[in-house]
């Protein structure tokens, strides 16, 4: 591994990347060209810091997931990507037709010891690929819905009863921008996978809030925010939710948490014995 080639090759190609070229806000002004370190590490899902380490020549060795992230989010050519793995001593895979979807044992294993809080896990796509019994309470029996109906920006978006597309979620409004966000992410990550430009094509040609939502290049991603959560059991449930990244993985967790001893510590308590809820699927 070359690190000082490898550390000039990423801050080159990082400067030459636009904000618009990557789908996102151009903001406030800025002191470099291109994208900022933050913004490849977000595009590429790896930390911040794992990032610019490796632009300070002073980064541990990265995996192939991580090259081909930041593959995708410099938007290398076939020929720079292979120039990218060279220099850090890596054989050039195959680019992935999509996200992964597995999720590792150790992300499943700590889903399980969540008893007390609700946890999924989803793709960029805001795909739900794993989720815990008090997750399948609080919002639905994930385990009865196939394929794309897991995915939560469907859900929203086309779900046949308006009244239950929001997982009964108070204000779901900026729940909704961040996940249309992951998914903008996505698309810029994978721009030929045929899964999501098929999802995209449904979103758009079925729904005019999600077209007016797309067409407006509107990017901001919440990690915690408050939700008040309307459940149809046991009434209204205050949690606060968090999404955390998987360090080198394109996933994230989502955990709902309620304070010891309050009212919505013991709904969802409640909702331990209550069990899943039941779906109700596309038409």
């Amino acid at each position: 591994m070359d690190r000082r080639a490898l550390a000039d090759f990423l801050r080159s190609h990082r400067e030459r990347v636009t904000p618009a070229d990557a789908g996102l806000p151009e903001g406030p002004r800025r002191r470099t060209p291109g994208l900022r370190r933050e913004e490849v590490a977000q595009l590429a899902y790896i930390s911040a810091d794992h990032y610019t380490r490796l632009e300070q020549a002073r980064g541990r060795h990265p995996s192939r997931r991580v090259l081909d992230g930041i593959a995708r989010a410099l938007r290398l050519t076939a020929q720079e990507r292979a120039h990218l793995f060279h220099l850090a001593g890596e054989r050039e895979e195959d680019e992935a037709a999509g996200p992964a979807s597995e999720v590792q044992p150790s992300t499943l294993s700590l889903l399980s010891r969540l008893t007390d809080a609700p946890a999924i896990v989803v793709d960029p796509t805001c795909s739900v690929l794993a989720w815990n019994p008090l997750a399948a309470a609080l919002f639905e029996d994930f385990s009865a819905l196939a394929g794309e109906e897991r995915n939560i920006i469907r859900r929203y978006f086309l779900h046949p009863d308006p009244g239950r597309r929001h997982y009964g979620m108070g204000t779901p409004e900026r729940f909704v921008v961040t996940a249309v966000s992951y998914l903008r992410v996505a698309a810029t990550r994978y721009p030929g996978n045929p899964e999501l430009k098929a999802l995209i094509a449904d979103l758009l040609a079925g729904s005019e809030e999600f077209a007016r939502l797309w067409n407006s290049h509107h990017f901001h991603i919440d990690r915690h925010l408050q939700q008040t959560v309307h459940h149809p059991q046991v009434g209204p449930i205050d949690l606060d939710f968090d999404v955390l990244t998987i360090p080198d993985q394109e996933q994230q967790v989502v955990i709902f948490t309620a304070a010891p001893d309050s009212p919505a510590y013991r709904s969802l308590q409640l909702l331990r014995i209550i069990g899943p809820q039941p779906v109700t699927v596309e038409a």
